[in-house]
């Protein structure tokens, strides 16, 4: 099994949070430019991560497209989460649900809900603290896995 985490970063903080998963999730771990990502990597038994920071209350167009994609191809069997970046405000969008969302109708088993991470003001950088959570959320999807009985090492 391996685990791919896509991800979109206007400012560099999704990827921030990305290569924090990286660093966490071990070798088999994989973070991809949404620009650079073929949907064809994803097998079954796969792990997929998919991150973007909020864009007009959603996931980024190139994150939206990148979903359309997998969709078509369908997610069976493969396992996902969903992270998004964000301004800590009370009102706000959930770009991390509505991917969940997405992977979930694609077939995709969720292992754990939508994460946020907080950045300061719309261009960051992360709040202090946030990749610390980041990488305590990658020991949660380990642990999600782990659970699930899934083969290998993530």
């Amino acid at each position: 099994m391996k685990t791919v985490i896509v991800y979109d970063s206007a400012f560099g903080n999704t990827k921030a949070i990305a290569d924090t998963l990286v660093s966490r999730l071990g070798s088999k771990a994989t973070a991809v430019p949404v620009d650079r990502f073929d949907a064809r990597q994803i097998r079954a038994g796969d792990l997929l991560v998919i991150g973007s920071p909020i864009n007009g209350w959603r996931p980024t167009p190139k994150i939206t497209k990148a979903l359309v994609e997998l969709a078509a191809r369908g997610l069976s069997g493969v396992r996902a989460a969903a992270f998004d970046t964000r301004v800590k405000l009370f009102i706000h969008g959930d770009a991390a649900k509505k991917i969940t969302r997405t992977l979930k109708a694609a077939g995709a088993s969720i292992v754990t809900g939508p994460m946020a991470f907080y950045v300061k003001g719309s261009e960051g950088p992360l709040l202090g603290g946030e990749t610390e959570r980041a990488a305590s959320w990658a020991g949660d999807l380990i642990a999600s896995l782990k659970d699930r009985g899934s083969p290998g090492t993530v």
